[in-house]
């Protein structure tokens, strides 16, 4: 009997039938992971630093979620080239690569097919969890297998929290295209505007920019436009175009996390 042919592209393979995700696959006493270095080719960055971008959206996602950035993407320095010098690395759980590929770049093939292969394996994941597992022989067999499946399950949840939508706890402030103005984001937090701006730029989300007018316009960086944070929109008032910058619900969590670390007695 034809078995029906799924919709989801599939990864590239390799002569031997494997992904070359799976041929940068390590695992180690804590379970499966990536090293970011060997991902960052397969992912199509040519630049560490634009590929580490990624890296840290993807961190920020993590913390979004509800779970701990540094257990799924940890600094991992290491040693390279000839000389041996210090250089940043990432270990990255598959939960962690995962989200490293969702905050890549849309326009790279590759990055989609790294967002295919993990969707992938996530469905692989949650059909093993179901499937009946072998009896352990031995109490020692047993204890690997329970540590087995409470650390899939872990994995499993936080992908879950990802990809299920977040309760609308914004919705109230926000316009009929889920944006709002960076005034009536200061008023949520209590602040003025351009306090609101100038911290946005002294913590790298927001660029310093002047406009045709001389005026000075905070605008985001392009990296959190992308992950979904912020929009920029081009309006017109007496005559001149100039850019305004939007907050989405997405960035106002991003927001809030932010300011309350940097006001924790607020």
């Amino acid at each position: 009997m034809n078995q029906p042919q799924s919709n989801l592209p599939q990864p590239a393979v390799n002569n031997q039938g494997r992904s070359p995700f799976d041929q940068i696959r390590r695992t180690d006493d804590t379970g499966e992971w990536w090293s970011a270095r060997d991902l960052q080719p397969l992912l199509g960055y040519l630049r560490w630093e634009d590929f580490r971008n990624s890296i840290e959206r993807a961190k920020v996602a993590i913390n979004n979620s509800g779970q701990t950035a540094d257990l799924h993407a940890s600094e991992r320095p290491e040693a390279s080239g000839p000389t041996n010098q210090l250089r940043l690395n990432y270990k990255l759980t598959r939960y962690g690569a995962y989200m490293v590929a969702m905050n890549g770049d849309p326009r790279k093939a590759e990055v989609a097919a790294a967002q295919t292969y993990f969707a992938i394996q996530t469905r692989k994941a949650e059909t093993a969890a179901i499937a009946a597992p072998a009896l352990p022989q031995d109490y020692e067999e047993a204890l690997v297998a329970l540590l087995g499946q409470v650390r899939q399950t872990k994995a499993l949840e936080a992908e879950n929290k990802v990809l299920a939508p977040k309760a609308g706890k914004w919705d109230q402030f926000l316009n009929a295209e889920g944006l709002i103005g960076m005034r009536e984001t200061a008023d949520l937090f209590g602040v003025d505007v351009k306090v609101l701006t100038n911290w946005l730029v002294e913590i790298n989300i927001f660029r310093r920019q002047v406009s045709q007018q001389n005026r000075a316009r905070n605008l985001p960086r392009k990296p959190h436009q992308d992950s979904g944070c912020f929009d920029v929109r081009i309006e017109t008032a007496n005559g001149w175009n100039f850019p305004t910058a939007y907050v989405t619900a997405k960035g106002l969590d991003l927001i809030s996390d932010m300011w309350e670390r940097r006001n924790p007695a607020a």
